[in-house]
């Protein structure tokens, strides 16, 4: 029997709180929500990052030799152990990074934690501490200069400018105030955040080369170009899709306010996080979705099991009353049925939240 069960609980613990999570922090400092007003950028000329700059051109001129490779000269194992990686890659961004350290919409024991902060490193998308920062900013401060991919400024900046160029003053001044307090007393974040220049390296990089090649003899080009820069560029674009198509085209049915939108195609993909705008209302929720085709994503999918293991407990998601409640007040009528702890999280969506596969005191 694993250690946690079908019990249900309402509502956060003392422990649980931080100062993160919901947009709606961002009212009392002034941010606008209505989307006509939103500031967008003060005309501040862009500092060019040149060494990302280089870096991204290298990385996808390779990537479209990788694909070359992949249709003309792989090996069928070496095929195999790309989507494995990719697969891996993405459960460590969106199931570690996203769902559990940027938004602790669930709670992991050590082995799935160490699990996750591997799979995390292999993506390479930055330490988990400078990841969910971002993020939280992201959310606090959406479609704002203290976003640091925000939308406004066209899909191509929220897609990949926004890491060619410095930081706008306004997301380094903001981001001080993020209260990170819960990263901070997990080890394990703080060791990776410590050693990644050298973790990162060896995971995303070195590993994916050296398997194919030791194991059943790839070539050490085919190997270099399809697990290591096809994969890494694939898992790149899927996540940075998020910030950019998933924040300017698709529907709103939860809230026709803010930016982020339903992603037809990324909810197709069922990789995780495609129902964006369900998201943004709801980012205590581990599923990042409602429900409906394709909401049962790879992410989703990978919780549940390691919580039938027990090795996930806390599973917070929203009641069905909620969501119905939150689509008629705010949604923009397309909806096809009808963070966590946050200082700001009002009491009835506390009182509503629905938390599975709670841990047993022994």
């Amino acid at each position: 029997m694993p250690p946690n069960s079908e019990v249900v609980e309402f509502g956060p613990k003392d422990s649980d709180t931080t100062g993160v999570l919901y947009e709606m922090d961002a009212e009392p400092e002034g941010t606008a929500k209505d989307l006509s007003t939103l500031k967008t950028t003060d005309g501040r000329k862009l500092e060019l990052v040149w060494i990302n700059i280089v870096l991204f051109i290298y990385v996808h001129t390779a990537s479209l030799y990788g694909i070359w490779l992949l249709l003309t000269a792989i090996k069928w194992q070496t095929f195999v152990f790309s989507v494995i990686v990719f697969l891996f890659s993405t459960v460590g961004i969106s199931g570690g990074a996203h769902r559990l350290w940027a938004h602790r919409t669930y709670k992991a024991n050590l082995p799935l934690r160490l699990i996750l902060l591997f799979f995390n490193t292999l993506a390479f998308q930055d330490a988990v501490y400078n990841w969910a920062r971002d993020h939280r900013l992201h959310h606090k401060y959406s479609e704002t200069d203290a976003d640091p991919y925000n939308s406004r400024r066209g899909w191509f900046f929220s897609h990949i400018g926004w890491l060619c160029c410095k930081k706008h003053p306004n997301v380094t001044a903001k981001g001080k105030l993020i209260d990170l307090s819960d990263l901070r007393r997990d080890p394990l974040v703080m060791f990776q955040k410590k050693h990644y220049l050298i973790l990162m390296p060896i995971c995303c990089f070195l590993l994916p080369t050296l398997v194919p090649v030791y194991f059943w003899g790839e070539s050490l080009s085919v190997a270099w170009h399809v697990p290591a820069l096809l994969r890494w560029c694939m898992v790149l674009n899927g996540v940075w899709l998020l910030n950019s198509s998933a924040h300017l085209y698709g529907k709103r049915p939860y809230d026709q306010s803010i930016s982020p939108t339903n992603q037809r195609f990324l909810i197709w993909l069922r990789m995780g996080e495609g129902y964006h705008n369900y998201h943004h209302v709801f980012p205590w929720d581990y599923k990042s979705a409602e429900m409906g085709h394709f909401s049962q994503d790879l992410t989703t999918n990978f919780i549940k099991t390691f919580a039938r293991l027990g090795w996930a407990y806390d599973l917070k998601s929203v009641s069905l009353d909620m969501v119905q409640k939150r689509v008629l007040r705010t949604g923009d009528g397309t909806h096809p049925i009808w963070g966590w702890g946050d200082k700001d999280h009002p009491q009835q969506d506390i009182d509503s939240t629905t938390i599975t596969h709670k841990k047993k005191i022994k």
